[in-house]
């Protein structure tokens, strides 16, 4: 099959096993914030997913460099189809007060077996990254990453209905065996196809089919800015944790399930739209100058939307976020494509990766907990009342809502400090020279 052939099928047969990850994931995170009603289980799941992804990361790059693509990928989906097996058998034989009770082990076993079947399935990405730069001319990636993008976001958007309505009206052992249904057919679909040679496996020595951390950030310090798009990327992925922490409760307290569902999906529209304008027109001359512009408008956008408590102004900040954010993130993986060696992209990827979900965790971690245990019961005080109560609010959905605010503003100063730095300037040379 022609390259031009085969990347719609790796295309569609990722993005079904992307529904799989994602709809599990929607619908782990719905169903345990109402069942138990804690935002400390909520950013806990988020810390759990990762870690998971931090250790990871540069193994699963590591995985994907030195093997068949298409091998690795039904490893993926194989890995994920066993423990999503398990977490299904758990559903049915334990009684429903396991899941009540955010202190039951049993609940926190499944929490981990669900999501280390879902970070397993992310090795599916990885390669599909790859494939861009095997498949793909290089004047060419950039579009192709668009058109990856809008099919993530249509994604996003069937699965945001989906999870709501299956947790709203099914339970969770619905939405785990229909992930397992899709899984064994992805698995079936992936066999059938027929993937190109990859030579460069092949002449290789055999030092070069380790993981050689020493060797990738040999590779990245010798690309003159490399670390300080990583480190600024590093940022993001930290102000990133409060959205995993916090996002579907402040969503989930203001409407039903089901609504919260719907709205994800639509909001993920502005996700489709920009992916496929990405997609169509590329990124621009200058990759690094539209991350940042990117990253700007996102944070001050994000700065205002839990400014007062509306569904409505949650959908608008949303929208918005959903339009910028796969910006930011083709930008990022182009730059790497353009700059980093074909043999060593996926380990430097999932370094960058890594070293960006050292933040995430330690942020979701504290965030949650923090939330839960001192600004809730701080703002219901009578000193929270006396100072926030006329203006603000006190309710739990406006304390989580202080969160989101101030580490908004702080993205904003931050972006606008990277505009002068000399990683900025160097590695925007680069670029506009290649």
């Amino acid at each position: 099959m022609k390259p031009s052939h085969l990347f719609p099928h790796i295309l569609a047969n990722t993005a079904i096993a992307g529904f799989t990850n994602m709809l599990i994931w929607f619908a782990i995170t719905f169903w345990l914030y109402l069942e138990t009603h804690s935002v400390f289980i909520t950013g806990m799941l988020g810390g759990i997913y990762l870690i998971l992804n931090l250790f990871g990361g540069i193994w699963f790059g590591s995985l994907v460099d030195h093997h068949r693509k298409k091998l690795i990928m039904l490893v993926s989906s194989s890995a994920s189809l066993f423990f999503y097996v398990i977490a299904f058998l758990m559903l049915l034989f334990f009684p429903e007060s396991t899941w009540t009770n955010m202190w039951n082990p049993w609940l926190w076993l499944f929490i981990l077996i669900s999501t280390i079947g879902i970070v397993v399935g992310n090795i599916r990405m990885i390669a599909l990254s790859t494939l861009v730069t095997l498949l793909i001319p290089e004047s060419e990636r950039d579009k192709a990453n668009g058109k990856i993008g809008a099919v993530n976001g249509l994604v996003f958007t069937v699965v945001s209905v989906f999870s709501g309505l299956i947790i709203g009206r099914l339970g969770m052992d619905w939405a785990v065996g229909i992930g397992i249904i899709t899984t064994l057919l992805v698995m079936a679909h992936l066999s059938l196809l027929s993937f190109p040679l990859e030579s460069h496996l092949d002449d290789r020595h055999e030092d070069e089919k380790k993981i050689d951390l020493r060797g990738t950030i040999r590779i990245i310090a010798g690309i003159s800015g490399l670390f300080g798009m990583i480190f600024f990327a590093m940022f993001n992925n930290f102000l990133g944790g409060i959205f995993m922490s916090l996002m579907d409760a402040y969503g989930l307290s203001l409407v039903s399930v089901e609504i919260w569902g719907i709205v994800l999906a639509l909001t993920s529209v502005g996700f489709i739209v920009w992916w496929m304008v990405v997609g169509k027109y590329g990124l621009g001359k200058n990759p690094v100058k539209t991350l940042l512009l990117v990253n700007l408008i996102l944070w001050v956008i994000c700065s205002l939307f839990a400014t007062i408590s509306s569904i409505w102004l949650v959908a608008i900040g949303f929208f918005g976020f959903m339009m910028l954010s796969p910006m930011a993130e083709s930008a990022e993986q182009t730059i790497m494509q353009k700059v980093v060696p074909l043999e060593r992209q996926w380990r430097v990827f999932w370094f960058g990766q890594s070293m960006e979900n050292i933040a995430s965790p330690l942020i979701t971690f504290l965030i949650g907990p923090l939330t839960q245990f001192l600004v809730i019961p701080w703002l219901a005080s009578p000193m929270g009342n006396e100072i926030f109560g006329g203006w603000w609010g006190t309710t739990p959905d406006r304390a989580m809502a202080i969160i989101f605010t101030l580490g908004w503003l702080l993205g904003i100063i931050i972006t606008l400090l990277w505009f002068v730095t000399k990683s900025y300037k160097s590695l925007s040379i680069q670029m506009e020279e290649k």
